[in-house]
């Protein structure tokens, strides 16, 4: 993410709303998504919000599953002020293990696990952290636990990670499948991050321009747009 190239990527408000996927249900199955609750912070419950166009192709991909497999869904809208939390958190790790390097290298490494504040995704409503579950809702192997490290699962979160077992690959290439069919892009050095309209998916899927910037959307007003 803190490719120059991403940075680069303009932004083309598109207007829509944040909504709850809490209450969703695709248009032609009425499914839901199963959702996990280990992102809410006390009763703010922003963490269950994305934009419209993200949790349409999210339903759909559902859809695409194999019988007897669900989306597990965790994280969506994450508020920028938290976002800058998270970032500066793992640089201080960073740094605090590798004292010797130089500051725009810290910058990058921590870059490669979470997005800096300006150019975040979550932050836009347009990015998910998910994984696969079966019919009865029990999370299922995919090689590392969601949120893993780099530096803690030896470079098992990345995506394509050579060193994981079959049956952790196997998981990770039919989530792949239905998320990449309903349009989302993936981020490579986390298996459970996908996004929607954000400047990483226009730079990875050809577009333009993103289609989504920063979202304002506090625990107590639901729904609200796109900042000014």
């Amino acid at each position: 993410m803190s490719d120059p190239l991403v940075a680069a990527v303009p932004v083309r408000e598109c207007g829509e709303r944040l909504v709850d996927v809490r209450t969703a249900k695709g248009e032609g199955s009425g499914r839901s998504l199963l959702v996990d609750f280990r992102e809410q912070a006390g009763d703010d419950t922003s963490f269950a919000l994305l934009r419209e166009g993200v949790l349409r192709r999210l339903l759909h991909a559902e859809e695409l599953l194999p019988t007897g497999l669900r989306l597990l869904f965790v994280e969506g809208y994450r508020p920028p002020a938290l976002q800058r939390h998270y970032f500066e958190e793992y640089v201080d790790q960073l740094r605090a293990l590798h004292p010797e390097r130089p500051a725009d290298d810290i910058h990058a490494a921590a870059s490669r696990y979470v997005s800096p504040p300006d150019i975040a995704p979550h932050s836009a409503g347009a990015a998910v952290d998910l994984t696969l579950a079966d019919a009865e809702g029990r999370e299922l192997d995919l090689g590392t636990r969601m949120n893993a490290d780099p530096e803690e699962s030896e470079g098992a979160c990345y995506t394509d990670a050579p060193h994981i077992g079959a049956e952790a690959r196997a998981h990770r290439a039919v989530l792949g499948a239905a998320l990449t069919g309903a349009g989302l892009v993936n981020y490579p050095t986390e298996w459970w991050h996908w996004s929607y309209g954000d400047r990483y998916w226009a730079l990875a899927s050809g577009a333009p321009a993103a289609l989504y910037g920063p979202c304002d959307a506090d625990a107590s007003d639901r729904g609200r747009g796109p900042l000014p």
